[in-house]
């Protein structure tokens, strides 16, 4: 989206930064300067504490002295694990000569967007206007009170030198020009997430999907998997809602097309083959070669999603992969409190001392010769050391094309055999491994993020049953109560060297009331189910537009930026907004609660219209709407085997439920009444309809499963 009035002015400045110049680079060693970062607890703000460019934080500080200097501000964003924030830093802001002209007319901030995420998302707004596209590093050049008037991605030194030159010079000279810039971009930012109330009358039974359905499968790869592009990214909720909408509509192509997804990511270089977890996405179209980074958020829905086309499928591969990164999560991102790390950096030191993305995970043919010794040939085959998992140089992403079954019939080897020698392949890899530099770890624990693998934790114990599953999502539940939570009722977004701080945002209720309402359904300690309905309140009171029925992303009590907006369009991560309006279905089944309801279909009415033409992009919406479409069952078991019984209800694949349940005598809406001396049973409701109590498993739940 552009806006005419100001492009004139945008292609003008962008032409002039992409000149080039024969200035000698100039690179300083990091203990020659030290910045305000350094008094900053993120490892991103960090990372940049020693470079010769006066950086601040984001803070009132930072913002009132441009105003009071009347100067412009250069705003950079990025994240600890962004592999072309650190090539920036290294070509640009290490630089004596850039350093020079950024301190002398600018006030420069730098932003962790993982910290800041309401401030990353309005100045990535701005540069999706003015250059139809944006990502990280993202850079974004404001007037003095913050409004942007230029950005961009990544640039060279001297398109970057040339830039703000050039912004400079218009600044100086013809200040109304930026200032008509910035007043048509704050129109455009304030105009893209509105979405209009809709008052129509509406039957979510009567709508079909199936149009929209069929123009997203044109997107598929049929080959690999996910869709037909490169950068390829997991896109885990899209995943799941598919799954789902094959399942409940017998859909066999969809769901051919969907395990072929799940098999493809399983098997590419993108998942990591030695220690398990996944990369944050794919750079070609086959899943091969990562950008390295690992992140919290995207392992977290990963777990949950393999957990769920596991008992879907019931597929070894998909419980093996749950195995491993859940293996990677307790070994490399778990704090002994239980709370969990952010990411690993794509980059880390190679041979030569120098930070290089992928450094840690690639192998030379000759490492592995040596390493896997007379098992190469077998090796090699599994994993690709060919043309086909070949990267660069003589360097190796291993990756998967066959299943283990094709494997076990060429080389005429057992299934135990296979097994055995994959362990023994895995631990002289990470043993070798282990000796070189680890990735940089970003260990600041966000309170949204630990809530989605606080939900993964409790998925995979609902598939499997493991009792350590279970153990670590009630400690990080702990963290999380005993952290975040504030005594007003509200939580903070970032937890870093023991101290929480930073105002939640929407993304931090969302998650947290999410997960706590998954653990309140294997523990059945109702506290979480409580606490789930005391955060719902307070976004109630600080998040809600009454008149817009949406939720804002920032609270009512932090200060206003550009503007105020709304999250609801799904990506990596689902739209804070879709997860409330999911987490407000639930809760009116729970506590009988008819605002609840109203409001979540209300949202779900809102998106409708856009819905229909762009799927992928509100793919958790769509599983919301599936469940006022089909039969919704709540699902109560009460009696002294509860647990037990749930346990066993919960390794089936039921989209389609909640569940609640008590092995005593309790008052809750769905708990009244029912307990009975010396039996446990089975409630199935629908539609304020109860079927007659069971005590089977099998007969209480085999009218509602999906699969048969």
């Amino acid at each position: 989206m552009v806006f005419n009035p100001f492009w004139g002015i945008v292609i003008s400045i962008l032409l002039l930064a992409s000149c080039t110049s024969t200035s000698k680079k100039e690179t300083v060693s990091s203990n020659k300067h030290t910045n305000l970062l350094a008094q900053e607890t993120s490892p991103y703000l960090l990372q940049h504490a020693h470079n010769p460019v006066d950086w601040r934080a984001w803070n009132d500080v930072s913002l009132e002295k441009a105003k009071e200097e009347k100067k412009l501000i250069v705003i950079s964003v990025g994240y600890a694990a962004c592999h072309w924030c650190h090539v920036m830093e290294r070509e640009s802001f290490e630089d004596t000569t850039v350093a020079a002209v950024m301190n002398k007319n600018f006030i420069n901030i730098k932003v962790d967007r993982e910290e800041r995420p309401d401030v990353d998302q309005i100045y990535i707004n701005a540069v999706q206007l003015l250059t139809g596209n944006a990502g990280w590093p993202l850079n974004v050049v404001a007037l003095p009170d913050g409004r942007p008037i230029w950005g961009g991605t990544y640039f060279r030194k001297d398109e970057w030198i040339n830039a703000l030159e050039r912004l400079q010079q218009l600044y100086e000279t013809e200040p109304q020009k930026l200032l008509d810039v910035a007043d048509n971009l704050e129109e455009g930012i304030k105009s893209m997430d509105l979405l209009p109330l809709n008052t129509d009358d509406v039957d979510f039974k009567e709508i079909s999907i199936d149009e929209t359905i069929a123009s997203w499968k044109e997107s598929f790869d049929p080959l690999y998997g996910g869709t037909k592009r490169a950068p390829k990214f997991m896109m885990p909720d899209n995943v799941s809602f598919l799954l789902r909408q094959a399942i409940q509509n017998n859909d066999n192509k969809l769901l051919e097309q969907v395990t072929l997804t799940l098999d493809r990511m399983a098997y590419g270089g993108i998942y990591d083959h030695v220690a398990g977890g996944f990369s944050r996405y794919s750079t070609d179209i086959k899943w091969h070669v990562p950008h390295f980074e690992k992140m919290l958020y995207d392992n977290g829905q990963l777990v949950s999603l393999y957990s769920d086309a596991y008992k879907a499928t019931k597929k070894e591969l998909y419980k093996e992969v749950v195995e491993e990164t859940l293996r990677f999560i307790a070994a490399e991102f778990t704090t002994d409190n239980g709370a969990f790390y952010s990411s690993y950096d794509a980059d880390s030191d190679n041979e030569n001392g120098e930070l290089e993305e992928g450094a840690f995970y690639v192998f030379a043919k000759e490492e592995l010769k040596t390493l896997i010794g007379n098992d190469f040939n077998l090796f090699s085959d599994y994993y690709n050391v060919n043309t086909f998992g070949k990267w660069e140089a003589d360097h190796y992403v291993l990756i998967r094309s066959k299943s283990d079954e094709e494997i076990i019939d060429t080389y005429n080897i057992s299934a135990e055999i296979l097994n055995s020698k994959k362990t023994l392949w895995k631990k002289a890899l990470s043993e070798y491994r282990s000796k070189r530099p680890m990735p940089r770890l970003d260990d600041k624990i966000l309170t949204s993020w630990n809530g989605l693998m606080l939900k993964g934790y409790v998925d995979a114990y609902k598939a499997f049953g493991t009792e350590d599953y279970l153990d670590a999502a009630v400690k990080n539940a702990h963290f999380i109560k005993n952290n975040q939570m504030q005594t007003s009722g509200a939580l903070l977004h970032n937890h870093k060297n023991g101290k929480s701080t930073i105002n939640g945002y929407l993304e931090d209720y969302a998650a947290v009331i999410d997960a706590y309402i998954s653990l309140y359904e294997v523990t059945l300690d109702m506290e979480w189910l409580d606490i789930a309905n005391n955060l719902t309140a307070y976004t109630f009171e600080h998040f809600f537009d009454e008149k817009k029925k949406l939720f804002y992303f920032t609270s009512d009590e932090d200060p206003a930026l550009v503007t105020r907006n709304f999250e609801y369009r799904d990506n990596v991560i689902p739209a804070s907004n879709s997860i409330m309006a999911k987490n407000l279905q639930l809760l009116s089944h729970y506590f009988d609660n008819q605002l609840y309801a109203e409001v979540s279909k209300q949202m779900l009415k809102n998106v409708l219209p856009e819905m229909k033409q762009y799927p992928s992009g509100f793919s958790n919406w769509l599983s919301l709407l599936l469940d006022y479409q089909k039969p919704f069952y709540e699902v109560v078991v009460v009696g002294a085997n509860a647990k037990e019984k749930l346990a066993k209800i919960n390794i089936n694949y039921l989209p389609n439920i909640l569940t609640a349940g008590s092995n005593i005598e309790a008052s809750a809406p769905l708990l009244t009444q029912r307990y009975v001396d010396n039996q446990t049973l089975i409630y199935v409701c629908v539609n304020n309809a109860c079927k007659l109590p069971e005590s089977v498993i099998e007969k209480a739940i085999n009218p509602i499963k999906l699969t048969k």
